[in-house]
Formats: structure tokens, sequence, C-alpha cells
């Protein structure tokens, strides 16, 4: 893999202008609609844990991070004013307990007024003094870091932003490709080290070095979940031990680059061709539904298509007995695939503004029964989501089932065989096209072998 991380990455550096006219545009409509004249945003500060000096790892402000590939510089405001140059406040404290953020450097810093300040209280002088014509965009955690404006996260300017979110400029779009890049290196690591007999957290650890992450850097906690863990949604218990018998393996694990995420699942089988051949079904499941992605398609159809396309699936496995209809109206295919069909994918894992339909911030709900599906709106072009159908054997779910209608439905002998597996998810992060898609993940991994 010879990907460029770096902020001197002359490829992004090319892109990253036009991006920057984007975001000024959006933040012009935002000041705009909100009646403003110009925009605050604070990346944000780190967060003691409860009676300790020990801060938890810093999460940048993913506003902040839209304007500049930023992630780790607490205390830092952008100071944008229709028609001017943004004004970057650079927080460099005096410290001689920590390492100092070094000099500003990189392909965003000429698109930028950088001003370095010392300390939080430097940060009010570079401020406007029309305090009542500013907003400002980020989490306080007290009044003074606001400095006095009064008007923090309004929703008439946050809505509008968080919905042009969803589609990616060509900068987005090529830090993402890196991400999965990044993403994809770990995957293959991770099933190298599964093949190998090792543990869930000596698996994790494989993932993380060849992604080059501490855990506080992946976007989201690797989900590693060796034979049934792999029915447990968001495992994260990383057991120090491999099971006596290993039987599959399903990873959901991504990485970032310059606070863009990937976000991958796969699923392995060990020696066993029943499972694999359950895999291959899924996977050629999850390929059929990528083949429909494009603008104009709503994510809900999509969704719901899915279960029809599982419930043929659970009937060929001899998992399930019946038509597709029953299968879904007596919820049946809802307790083997209980969560949404993905996400939409950037900045944040699960990024902002998945249920809106509009930049004034009307909430399209989910399809009645589908509770859990985080991207309802109508796709359109340079959206980046995640596919991710799955196939669980939860317990918990099933047993709902017993006593009503849908458990004659039910095979529960293959149900049986199937437990010890845990289950099988597949995802891949999507570009939208006008008439198509590109598969960011499955470019990813032909580029890693």
């Amino acid at each position: 893999m010879n990907a460029d991380y770096s902020d001197k990455n002359t490829a992004l550096g090319a892109l990253y202008g036009a991006h920057l006219e984007t975001v000024k545009s959006r933040h012009d409509r935002a000041l705009e609609q909100a009646g403003a004249s110009h925009a605050i945003i604070y990346s944000g500060n780190p967060k003691l844990a409860f009676l300790d000096d020990y801060h938890h790892p810093f999460k940048a402000n993913p506003h902040f991070i839209g304007w500049a590939p930023l992630t780790e510089l607490p205390y830092s405001y952008i100071v944008y004013t229709p028609g001017e140059t943004p004004v970057l406040l650079y927080h460099q404290p005096r410290d001689y307990w920590h390492v100092v953020p070094g000099a500003p450097d990189g392909y965003w810093t000429r698109h930028f007024d950088v001003r370095i300040v010392n300390s939080v209280d430097e940060v009010a002088t570079h401020l406007p003094e029309d305090r009542e014509k500013c907003i400002a965009i980020g989490e306080f955690d007290n009044d003074d870091l606001a400095f006095g404006i009064e008007r923090v996260n309004p929703s008439t300017a946050v809505n509008i932003l968080h919905f042009a979110r969803g589609a990616k400029t060509e900068y987005e779009l090529a830090v993402m490709r890196l991400a999965a890049e990044r993403g994809a290196a770990g995957h293959v690591a991770a099933e190298a080290a599964f093949h190998d007999g090792l543990s869930e957290f000596d698996i994790h650890r494989a993932y993380c070095a060849a992604v080059s992450h501490v855990d506080a850097e992946l976007p989201y906690g690797n989900i590693i979940a060796l034979n049934e863990h792999g029915a447990v949604l968001h495992y994260t218990n990383l057991d120090r031990e491999a099971p006596a018998e290993v039987r599959s393996f399903l990873i959901d694990a991504g990485a970032q680059v310059h606070g863009y995420a990937s976000d991958i699942t796969r699923t392995y089988a060990k020696n066993d061709e029943r499972f694999q051949s359950l895999i291959d079904r899924m996977d050629e499941m999850e390929l059929a539904i990528i083949d429909k992605v494009e603008a104009g398609i709503d994510y809900r159809d999509l969704h719901v298509g899915t279960h029809t396309m599982l419930a043929e699936l659970l009937v060929d496995a001899e998992l399930a007995k019946g038509d597709p209809d029953t299968l879904l109206s007596t919820g049946v295919t809802s307790a083997f695939f209980p969560h949404g069909l993905g996400h939409l994918l950037g900045i944040q894992v699960h990024d902002v503004g998945g249920h809106q339909e509009n930049e004034s911030g009307t909430i399209i709900d989910p399809p009645s029964g589908h509770p859990f599906l985080r991207l309802t709106r109508v796709l359109e072009e340079d959206m980046v989501l995640t596919i991710e159908p799955g196939l669980y054997v939860i317990d918990m779910l099933l047993d709902e089932l017993r006593g009503t209608p849908a458990e004659q439905h039910v095979n529960w002998e293959t149900v049986d065989w199937l437990r010890p597996f845990g289950g099988i998810r597949i995802e891949d992060d999507v570009r939208v096209l006008a008439d198509g898609q590109e598969n960011l993940t499955r470019d990813a991994f032909a580029r890693a072998s």
C-alpha cells in the first residue's frame, strides 16, 4: 500500500481549494437563513474523567474538520465572514507537560489567515465585536468558551449544514478512498491473524498495526468477534484467549484519514464448507443490493427490498419456511436481520442528515417495523453510504417468535446448526453516481491484493 496520508499530499492539495469554496457557500446559506453575519466554529476541548485529572481521548467537532484536516487541535476556532478569508485561531499553548501542536503546515494553510493563540483568553481579541451577529457551532462546556455568543448551534443554520454534508466534494471523496485503502489493509492483516489462530485481542492488535492507529484514532471501536460473538451486533469485548475451537470470524472495523472514516465488515469461515457457502450467498446478495444504488433511489425501498431478498435466502438455506411476504409480515426476517441496511458515511461514521428530507430539518421516518434504519433519504449523487446486510442467530429476538404464528416459519434445527457461528455481516462503502455507484471498499481490497 503506497497511499500518502500526510497533510502534504499534493493530490489532495489540488482538490482542497474547491472543497473549501463549497464549505464556504454552505455557510453563506446557513448564515443568511439564520440572519447572522459571522460563523464561529469551535474545535472542542478534552473532557476530564469524573473525579480525575485524566482526559478522555479528544474528538474534534466534525464541523471544524469539514473546514480543515485538524483532528487533534483543541481550543481552536475558525472565524468565517462571507467574502473574507476564513481565520483559523490555532491554539498552541505554552506547555511543558504535553506535546504542543507544531506550526501549521500543509496543503490547507494557504487558504486561511492562520493566527497563533497561546491561551483561550487570546481568542476574544480575534473575534468579531458584533457578537449579536455571530452564530457559534460546536460543543461549549461553559459560556466562557462561547465568548458571549448567544446563538449556539441554531437549528436554522445547522440543519442546512447537515443536509448539505450528505453530498461529498471531490476532495472528500479522495480522502475517503484513502480511508478505504487504509481500512482494507487492516482487514487483510486481521484475516491473516484469524487464520493463524490468534485471539480477538491479538487480531485487534494486528489490525491496528496495519492501519497505524492507536485505539483512540479508530473511527469507532473495532468489532472483532470469533464464533458466537458474531451474533452480538456491537461486540467489543476482545477476549484475550482464543477459543478451543475456532469456527468463524466477523470483523467490523474502519480507519480514518484527515478525520474521514471508512466502515468495513467481513465474515470468514474456518474449515466449514456449509458456513462458507452461506457467507458466499450473503456476499452475492450484498453485491446485488449495491448494484441497485444510484441517484434517485429511495433508501427505504432498498432496505425493505433487502428483507425480501433475505427471506428468499433464508428459505434456500433451510433457515425458514414460507413466502417472502409472510416472512416479512410475521417478523421472521427482522429477527434474523434486526438492524438497518446502512447509513451515510463521512466525517462521522454515522454521518448526520440521514433522516432529513430537506435543509429545513423535516424528518423522514423509517418504514413501519424498521425503526433502526439510519438513512431514509432519496439518494443523491456523491453521497457515500454503507450497504451492510446481516444474518444472525440472536436468541433474544428469535425467542420472541415462539408461541406466535411466526414460529412455524422457522427451521429451528438449522438455527441450532448456525448458532455456534454467530452470524454474518458484509459491509461496503459506496458512492452514489447519477446512474450507478462506485464501490470504495471493493476497489480498495483490489488495490491491497
